[in-house]
């Protein structure tokens, strides 16, 4: 049997590296089949050697988590622990204390993961980003807070947020209202994210003013968009000369972010995805880049992350 000890510098970072009845450190004896014993400032872990080292290294990386600040939770306690199973630890320390914006809560919106770190930056630095991933790894979310940011800063005059209006086994005219009416259920989560960021008053106002635009693909048709933050989420569910259209509507001091799902698409059989076009045309343009997030990146429940590894494995056995 080995064992190790790590001294900890102040209690609060015991009681937080613990977690409520010590849920945090059963998750990690748990999944390094070691005993980890806490005495006063004394972090004691035991077991075989191999265990006792990535334990270790495991404990070490949350607890420069929490000395940023920020608190644990299964998420980030379940990443780090996959970081350490792939020796990339040491990455942990690029998500700390980088705040994107302040939500109307007061709750800092930060990237979650290295994947999530790398679309934000990518973000920064181009003008064009095509983010690519499961559901559930805040493709949109950070795009949306990107968008508020560069607003604030007074980057850019407006927020232009748009979706295809392809339903997913729904159809439009049974909707009931006008147009605006039936694909405002379709625009719901770029609504939710803008009331999260900036509040639903603040929304409300800068909507009147025109500031913020939230709409279909098809307003964006014949337009030319300058000092704007262009999002076009749902990506997967335009056609290729939707895409094209959308990209071409690109003015100066603009940025733009598109975000998809292609193993989601929602197109008619026989339809092909603009999505799936687009990251391939555009890969080696310069100043645009194009994202790939993995089931790594998700920052729902884990059950997400189990959910989109057995839909891989059923589509890999069906190839």
């Amino acid at each position: 049997m080995a064992q190790k000890i790590i001294e900890i510098e102040k209690s609060e970072q015991a009681l937080s590296l613990f977690g409520n009845f010590d849920e945090n450190i059963k998750l990690i004896e748990k999944e390094y089949a070691v005993k980890v014993i806490c005495r006063g400032n004394e972090v004691k872990i035991v077991g075989e050697q191999a265990a006792v080292d990535s334990a270790e290294r495991a404990v070490n990386s949350l607890l420069a988590i929490i000395s940023t600040g920020e608190n644990l939770n299964m998420q980030n306690i379940r990443y780090t622990m996959d970081l350490v199973g792939e020796h990339q630890e040491s990455a942990i320390r690029k998500l700390t204390g980088d705040c994107i914006c302040i939500t109307a809560a007061g709750k800092p919106v930060k990237p979650k993961t290295v994947g999530q770190k790398e679309y934000t930056d990518a973000i920064e630095n181009n003008t064009i980003v095509l983010g690519v991933g499961p559901a559930g790894t805040g493709k949109t979310y950070l795009a949306v807070a990107m968008a508020v940011k560069a607003f604030k800063e007074k980057e850019v005059h407006r927020i232009i947020l748009t979706r295809p209006a392809v339903e997913a086994g729904e159809k439009l005219g049974f909707l009931p209202g006008d147009l605006q009416q039936k694909v405002d259920p379709y625009l719901r989560p770029l609504y939710d994210a803008l009331f999260e960021m900036l509040g639903a008053e603040n929304f409300q106002k800068y909507q009147e003013r025109g500031n913020i635009e939230v709409a279909p693909l098809a307003y964006m048709r014949g337009r030319t968009l300058d000092d704007s933050f262009i999002i076009l989420d749902e990506a997967q569910n335009t056609t290729p000369e939707q895409m094209k259209m959308f990209l071409t509507r690109l003015g100066f001091g603009s940025k733009i972010v598109v975000t998809g799902d292609i193993t989601q698409v929602d197109l008619p059989d026989g339809k092909k995805s603009g999505l799936i076009q687009a990251m391939k045309i555009l890969k080696n343009v310069e100043d645009i880049s194009v994202n790939k997030f993995t089931e790594k990146d998700v920052v729902r429940h884990k059950l997400v992350q189990d959910i989109i590894k057995a839909y891989e494995r059923a589509e890999n056995k069906k190839k």
